[in-house]
């Protein structure tokens, strides 16, 4: 039966590159945002390319979580979720039998880059309030701690943070997840021509860079808001 793993982001993180490291490996196959159809549909929301979104996945929770349980034939799977995809009230005991990780990210980071892509950001938006929230959630239906990884500890020492991520998870290391081809890939979400274009021209984890974050006073005082969801989650990451 397929180990599922789940890792749990906000948007503009290394999520996909994450994603492109699981997928990397032989015995692994990966699913890419699978709730974002439901998430569009419960909400209204006018994203990039939301049609072929709604057209490519079921906007049935159930139907979705159904084809998340099931044996993909291989020893691992590998779902990349975001976490504002998850409306509060929803009740995660259907992934308590998956292996679970936490990708977190500086909330001042984050924002800029969301506002690369996207004309406004809001708390929902980045999701880092509701990833604190699913953090104790899953821990509670699970009876155990997920595992964190920040995202600049994995840029700093991909390999240490990987072995130690996989050790965390019960899998074992292959330095098969430190690089990739070019390219996109057929288990791309629909949505990758909006997002992924620096993810389909990479072959590994870019090297980490300090960054400046400039910031308008709205976008820090958001920021800032954000920062103790981080630092709670933080305080348990994996360190290189």
């Amino acid at each position: 039966m397929t180990i599922h793993i789940g890792m749990w982001s906000g948007p503009r993180n290394i999520s996909t590159a994450m994603m492109r490291s699981w997928e990397n490996r032989s015995d692994c196959v990966v699913v890419d945002e699978p709730f974002y159809a439901c998430y569009l549909t419960e909400t209204g929301l006018q994203h990039p390319g939301r049609e072929e979104i709604l057209a490519a996945q079921s906007s049935e929770r159930e139907v979705v979580i159904e084809q998340l349980r099931a044996d993909l034939g291989t020893p691992y799977g590998y779902q990349k979720h975001m976490t504002h995809h998850m409306p509060r009230g929803m009740d995660m005991r259907w992934c308590a039998d998956l292996r679970h990780c936490f990708l977190i990210r500086d909330p001042a980071e984050v924002i800029a880059s969301y506002l690369h892509k996207m004309p406004s950001v809001s708390k929902q938006a980045i999701g880092i309030a509701r990833q604190q929230e699913l953090f104790e959630e899953i821990e509670s239906v699970t009876g155990q701690r997920p595992a964190v990884i920040d995202a600049n500890d994995v840029l700093r020492d991909p390999a240490s943070l990987l072995a130690q991520l996989c050790d965390a998870l019960g899998v074992p290391f292959d330095e098969s997840m430190l690089q990739w081809p070019k390219g996109r890939r057929d288990s791309d979400g629909v949505w990758a021509h909006h997002w992924y274009h620096k993810v389909e021209e990479s072959t590994g984890f870019a090297p980490w860079l300090e960054r400046e974050v400039d910031l308008a006073a709205g976008h820090r005082a958001l920021a800032q808001e954000m920062q103790a969801y981080y630092a709670h989650m933080a305080q348990y990451r994996i360190r290189p």
